[in-house]
C-alpha cells in the first residue's frame, strides 16, 4: 500500500520530493489518481509556479472535489499551501478554499529582493504534530513570490519584507511555504513527523 500519495499538480520538485520520502523508508507515488488519492494514508499537494496552471491542472484531473473532501492528513508545500487556502492575487485565481486567506504578492524591498529566495529563519506560534522535535528559529530554504499574511489559522512565521505564514494548518490539512525536501535535518523531521505522526 502506498504511504504517501503526491498529488502530481505541475512543478520540478517532485524528484527531490520523491527522494526525501526514500530517505525516510517511506514509499511515495506522484499520481492523480483519485481512489489512489482517497485511499493513501498521507497525501501531499506540492506546487511549483503559477497558481492559474496548477489549479486548472487539478480541475483538468478531477482532483478539486477530491482533495476537498479528503479526511487523512494532507500537507501543502510551497504553492501547494496557496492552493489549500481560499484565493490568490496571481491571476486572480480562486483556490481550493479549505484554510482561509489570500496568496498577495511580496513587496519588494532593501535586501528583500522578490522571489524570497534562500534560508529563512522560521518560528512557531502554533502547535502541530508536524512541528514535533523541531527547533523553534529553525531555517528552511524558501522560493516563493506569493505568500499568506499571519491570521488565525498561521502556525508559524517566517520574515521578508513583512512578516508572513511560513506554515497553516485546519483540521487534517497543513501547508508549509517554505521545501521541506530542501531543508537539510529541520526539513527531513517535519517529513518524518508528518509519516509517523497521528495529525
Amino acid at each position: 500500500m502506498t504511504s504517501v500519495a503526491i498529488i502530481d499538480s505541475g512543478g520540478a520538485n517532485i524528484a527531490s520530493l520523491l527522494y526525501a520520502f526514500d530517505r525516510l523508508g517511506t514509499r511515495a507515488v506522484l499520481t492523480t489518481d483519485a481512489e489512489s488519492i482517497r485511499s493513501a494514508p498521507r497525501v501531499v499537494l506540492p506546487g511549483v509556479g503559477a497558481a492559474k496552471d496548477a489549479m486548472a491542472r487539478l480541475q483538468d484531473a478531477g482532483l478539486v472535489d477530491v482533495i476537498r473532501s479528503l479526511t487523512q492528513p494532507v500537507l501543502g508545500i510551497c504553492l501547494g499551501m496557496q492552493l489549500l487556502c481560499e484565493a490568490s492575487e496571481e491571476d486572480d485565481v480562486d483556490c481550493l478554499g479549505i484554510i482561509p486567506g489570500t496568496a498577495r504578492k511580496l513587496s519588494v524591498a532593501p535586501e528583500c529582493p522578490v522571489p524570497n529566495m534562500g534560508w529563512c529563519e522560521t518560528q512557531a506560534t502554533g502547535s502541530h504534530t508536524v512541528l514535533d522535535g523541531v527547533g523553534d528559529g529553525s531555517y528552511f530554504y524558501y522560493l516563493h513570490s506569493y505568500a499568506i499574511l499571519p491570521a488565525k489559522h498561521t502556525l508559524a512565521v517566517a520574515r521578508h519584507s513583512r512578516e508572513f505564514s511560513a506554515m497553516i494548518g485546519r483540521d487534517n490539512f497543513v501547508g508549509a511555504q517554505f521545501h521541506p525536501e530542501r531543508s537539510s535535518n529541520a526539513g527531513a523531521q517535519l517529513l518524518r513527523n508528518f509519516v509517523d505522526g497521528s495529525a
